[in-house]
């Protein structure tokens, strides 16, 4: 962000934590809000007892400081410090409350973050901050390198470091960090302990503007149900796919092993129990500050569940509208059928289009062919010289197959299965050997039908020979049985 004079003098009017810098009570605001929620690690508290321990404070000032200093009460306080226009407490009512709840907003935490680095430190570690950044950077080179051999180079260099280490381990000599150095990395991962609890609540606070927006969109929303649900969903998946989304998965994945939890247990305990850590007199909560990660954790997974929960609302209500819709013309219909049953109108006064709705599949429309104009030439037909018997043309045979599929179907009506030598003493074959096919092909496109090949049968029908003589033909096949569906 370029710091220019512009943008400070809008983020001194806007932004929260500047303002609250620049509040007539800032340090009382500031003292308290750190008292109560940051020292003790509280996410949420409720109005009562926020206010009881804001009357104890406003007590305690005014006895010291006179009556008049802050004329308020601790509610009117809160209230105030909850307002749109200050935005340092968010007001809310957890589900199945109905009393008010407070909790840190972004911006008061940074603005608290601030104000705790503006006091002296009597122990500066530089150290571990650099051994950080080198390692960091080492890290974002190894892992963005894309040579083999270079990857191998560096893998065989850790490798050697420590074998070397084991080698020092297995003479006794054991090399131990001083008290210094142990003191300089238990702050700075006291520092980005707290720091991780902060980036917790801007995550949330991100996924709550984000519910904001879609309960606004749902209320004003008049369109179709998919065109919102693309829009919400599409949003939804820029924040989770995002850096900061990403990132809070991962360490979500991370932190939810429990080999992760039962070994940051163990680690945290044995670095308390060391001396020069003890000797800094650390708060005892930093033991189940992981715990703490998991619970703030929790506060951002269930802001994504409320969201979800709004949509599947806002679908419920709109399947209620339009069933409420169905049932009023239902109803209008037959309050109006009912107004004509004693003199029912004449002619026709409905038509109804069709009773079943057509589908029409994109696919199955055939695609457009351009006309082909037919060329007729002006040729003067002649009359052909060649002997030929045209009664071949009319002595054709064509096999109804809907017919047999009929007779397989009325065959099937009675009894479970039928095999088509019985199917043909019912219904004898009348074209022959055509015929015949055409059951076979039947049989061959239905899923219902099974062939025997173990199993042969014979099948005879009465044909005509060359000199229009009845004779008996015979034909052996595999034995073809109809199942009904």
């Amino acid at each position: 962000m370029n710091l220019d004079y512009s943008t400070l003098a809008v983020m001194r009017a806007q932004h929260p934590a500047w303002r609250l810098l620049a509040a007539e009570h800032a340090p009382l605001i500031g003292s308290f809000l750190h008292r109560a929620f940051i020292v003790p690690n509280v996410r949420v508290m409720a109005q009562s007892d926020l206010a009881e321990a804001l009357e104890d404070t406003l007590f305690g000032l005014r006895e010291r400081l006179g009556a008049q200093a802050f004329p308020k009460s601790a509610q009117e306080y809160l209230n105030d410090w909850a307002a749109n226009e200050k935005g340092w407490l968010r007001k809310f009512y957890p589900p199945g409350s109905d009393e008010p709840n407070f909790d840190l907003t972004p911006a008061t935490e940074r603005a608290l973050a601030w104000l705790t680095s503006l006091t002296e430190r009597a122990f500066v570690g530089t150290e571990s901050r650099l051994l950080t950044l080198f390692e960091l950077l080492k890290q974002m080179s190894e892992g963005s390198d894309t040579n083999p051999a270079s990857r191998l180079k560096e893998l065989h260099k850790k490798r050697d470091a420590i074998e070397a280490d084991i080698a020092l381990v297995v003479g006794g000599d054991l090399p131990l960090l001083d008290d210094t150095a142990l003191k300089e990395r238990f702050q700075q991962f006291t520092s980005l302990a707290r720091e991780l609890l902060t980036d917790f609540r801007e995550v949330e606070h991100n996924f709550r503007g984000l519910d904001r927006r879609v309960r606004e969109r749902i209320a004003l929303w008049d369109g179709a149900k998919g065109a919102l649900l693309e829009e919400i969903m599409g949003e939804r998946d820029a924040i989770a796919d995002s850096d900061q989304g990403k990132s809070f998965r991962a360490f979500w994945d991370f932190l939810m092993s429990q080999s992760r939890q039962e070994e940051l247990t163990q680690l945290l305990e044995r670095v308390l129990q060391l001396a020069p850590v003890a000797a800094l007199s650390p708060d005892l909560r930093l033991k189940r500050v992981h715990y703490d990660w998991l619970e703030a954790g929790e506060q951002a997974q269930r802001t994504v569940a409320q969201l979800s929960q709004q949509l599947r609302r806002f679908l419920d209500d709109q399947a209620w509208l339009e069933n409420r819709r169905i049932m009023d013309i239902l109803r209008g219909i037959e309050m109006l059928a009912l107004s004509v049953r004693n003199t029912p109108p004449t002619g026709i006064f409905m038509e109804v289009d069709d009773a079943t709705p057509s589908l029409e599949l994109p696919m199955e429309r055939p695609l457009y062919n351009p006309p082909v104009k037919t060329v007729i030439a002006n040729v003067a037909l002649q009359a052909g010289e060649a002997d030929m018997d045209a009664a071949v043309l009319f002595s054709q045979v064509r096999v109804d197959k809907a017919a047999l599929a009929s007779h397989i179907r009325q065959s099937l009506q009675t009894r479970a299965q039928i095999s088509l030598n019985e199917l043909l003493q019912m219904h004898p074959l009348q074209q022959g050997l055509g015929e015949l096919v055409a059951y076979l092909q039947l049989a061959s496109e239905s899923p219902n039908s099974v062939v025997d090949e173990a199993t042969l049968e014979s099948v005879e029908w009465q044909a005509l020979d060359a000199s229009n003589e009845p004779v008996t033909r015979r034909a052996q096949l595999p034995r073809v049985i109809f199942v009904r569906s």
